[in-house]
């Protein structure tokens, strides 16, 4: 199996960039379609209707598959030999990235149930700093694996 994992190395980390990318294009996303939808939007009549789909869509078709792929691939880095030499800090810290990554995704999921519910109790100015929560995580694992410290 690692002979397989070794031999697909450029495959699979091309194919966990281009997920990643996928997966971070909706994190910054959806919140900022989140901000409009509680100031502009409301939760009544046809532009909330717009909405709802636009971010259900955009959970549905692209989050939750980019996430996983995103999943599926990283562990397969994961486990190729010779690439994660856990003395270091650098797979540690983004591990812990990724979960954060993932719980915020999650996070998103449920704040868009509870508009379609109409029981959203969050304002605009807080998904706007949710907003960036992302980018700080992003940082985060990015320079994990580049630096790798």
């Amino acid at each position: 199996m690692t002979d397989l994992l070794a031999a697909a190395y450029p495959w699979t980390k091309a194919l966990h960039i281009m997920a990643v990318i996928a997966w971070m294009a909706g994190l910054f996303y959806l919140p900022r379609l989140f901000v409009y939808h509680v100031e502009t939007v409301g939760e009544t009549g046809d532009t909330h209707g717009l909405f709802m789909t636009m971010e259900r869509r955009l959970i549905r078709v692209i989050m939750n598959p980019a996430m996983i792929a995103t999943w599926v691939f990283g562990l397969c880095l994961l486990f190729t030999p010779g690439l994660v030499s856990w003395d270091m800090i650098w797979p540690w810290t983004k591990g812990a990235g990724v979960l954060a990554m993932t719980w915020f995704h999650h996070w998103c999921s449920m704040r868009r149930k509870e508009l379609e519910r109409g029981e959203n109790h969050i304002t605009g100015r807080q998904f706007r700093m949710m907003n960036e929560v992302p980018t700080l995580l992003m940082v985060l694992i990015v320079v994990s694996v580049v630096v790798r410290f």
